[in-house]
Formats: structure tokens, C-alpha cells, sequence
């Protein structure tokens, strides 16, 4: 509920999010075969994938993430999550390390051992950056996010950006909705920094300080999404949509992955 009241408070500020539709007040329903379920409907919203090369259009999503961020920074969350490493990251390994998946064949024990070991070390330095920054010793606000803003939560149409998937809207820095739009080379990265901050900047603020999150973010990330998808397994969409995940040279690589985070972070000073 608390998720629908955030998304309806930003489309009743014209900003272009899916938000679900109300009957009689509410958003969310019981299903009278199975009162342990609740459903929402969502308009049919027609729009195209986002195209992040096109002219203009990181500086328009910035825009428009400033607007949102305004609005996010007016009250707080009272029951959604706050982004931190213990959530994102320590529990999420935990039940990694905990899923049946390292039965499957070729993800013998020194695989999960090697998990583990990296895993661990990561996250290490990601809360001490974490801590700095967003902790009791930081100074870096925290505000109503839409806390999963990545290519495919984004649309385009004749108006431009439209967000959508507001499930894993949470408290968390600013940069949270930010850092996934800069890939490539570092000079593209720039590039892609300063059209998205341009737009940005002429409704909210962001210290430039906030940039010093972003690998730990990164790190975070790899994380979680990696036991998201472990904790879904059975239901028969997942490995269909992950074919590759059970795989023993899919999580060598994904190992390979962890340790040259690592490797960035030291070099970050983290």
C-alpha cells in the first residue's frame, strides 16, 4: 500500500510513472479463492523500450528523476525498506550460501567455498564506504527512491521516459536511481554523468560527493541479484528466464566478477 500511495502521489505531480488504478478508494484487493492473496491492476500504458543513445535523452530521465526526487524528499517511508549493506547484501549472501542450487552438478564445494571467501571480503569494504556515507557518521540524505531504476523500468513514449516497476521503491541515497544509466569507457561514462546531472540539477540537489557510492552500489547489487534470482528458483519462469544460472562456468565467472570488484574498491581507497 505503501508503495502505491508513492506511486499515485507522483502521478498526481504529472510525472510519468505506472500507477495502479483505484476502485472505491483502494488500490489492493483479496482474491476470494485465496483470501492469503491480494491483487492491484495497472492501466495498459503503450511505450517502447528506452534508447540511452538517443539525443537528449539522459538529460530528459534526469529531469524527470529530479522531479520524482523532489517529491521523494517530502516525507519517508514508514514500512518500505532503507538500502543498507546487512539487507542487500549480508542477508542476501547468507541465503545464497544457504540455497540448494550448490547441489546441481559442477557447482562442487570449493565453487561455493570460493563464493564465500569473495563474497565476504566484498562486503567488508562496501560497509565501511557505506557507513561513512550513509551512516551515523554520514551526512548523505536519504529519500523516497524508485530503488530499482535500470534499463528495463523504463519506457519511452511521444512524451518521453515513463517508469514503471515502483515494487522495490525504497529509502536510499539519491544516487541509488542514478548509477545504472553510466556504462562504457570512462570518458562515456562522464559524458553520460554530466547529461543526467544537467537535467537533474534544475529540480533537486545531489552532492557531488554521492558519486563515491557508486561502486559499493555496484557491488551491492551483484549481490543481491544473484540470490533474488536463487530464491525464485522454483518457480518454473525463473530458469527459463536463467538458463545459464546453474551453471558452473556462469558462477566462475560471476566469482571473477566479485574479486575485480574487489579489486576497484581497493583502488577507490574503500
Amino acid at each position: 500500500l505503501e508503495e502505491h500511495a508513492f506511486a499515485l502521489e507522483l502521478l498526481a505531480k504529472d510525472l510519468p510513472v505506472a500507477a495502479p488504478l483505484r476502485f472505491a478508494e483502494k488500490t489492493l484487493w483479496p482474491i476470494d479463492s485465496h483470501p492469503e492473496l491480494r491483487f492491484a491492476v495497472f492501466p495498459r500504458l503503450a511505450a517502447k523500450p528506452f534508447e540511452i543513445d538517443a539525443p537528449g535523452s539522459l538529460e530528459l530521465v534526469g529531469r524527470t528523476l529530479g522531479r520524482m526526487h523532489a517529491c521523494g524528499a517530502m516525507s519517508k517511508f514508514d514500512h518500505r525498506p532503507t538500502l543498507s549493506v546487512e539487507r542487500f547484501g549480508w542477508q542476501a549472501r547468507e541465503s545464497l550460501l544457504a540455497a540448494p542450487l550448490w547441489a546441481h552438478e559442477g557447482l562442487d564445494a570449493g565453487l561455493r567455498s570460493r563464493y564465500a571467501e569473495v563474497s565476504e571480503r566484498l562486503l567488508e569494504r562496501v560497509e565501511d564506504q557505506i557507513d561513512e556515507h550513509v551512516g551515523r557518521a554520514g551526512s548523505v540524505q536519504l529519500i523516497r527512491l524508485h530503488g530499482d531504476c535500470h534499463l528495463g523500468n523504463i519506457l519511452w513514449n511521444e512524451q518521453g521516459p515513463l517508469f514503471v516497476d515502483l515494487d522495490d521503491c525504497m529509502m536510499g541515497p539519491r544516487i541509488q536511481d542514478l548509477w545504472m544509466f553510466l556504462n562504457g569507457s570512462p570518458d562515456e561514462r562522464e559524458g553520460q554523468w554530466q547529461a543526467l546531472t544537467s537535467g537533474y540539477r534544475q529540480f533537486a540537489e545531489l552532492e557531488e560527493r554521492e558519486r563515491e557510492l557508486i561502486e559499493s552500489l555496484r557491488a551491492l547489487r551483484m549481490i543481491h541479484h544473484a540470490a533474488w534470482v536463487s530464491a525464485r528458483w522454483e518457480d518454473p519462469a525463473f530458469p527459463r528466464a536463467f538458463p545459464w544460472f546453474t551453471s558452473a562456468r556462469f558462477w566462475q565467472e560471476y566469482v571473477g566478477d566479485l574479486w575485480q570488484q574487489c579489486e576497484v574498491l581497493e583502488q577507490e581507497g574503500v
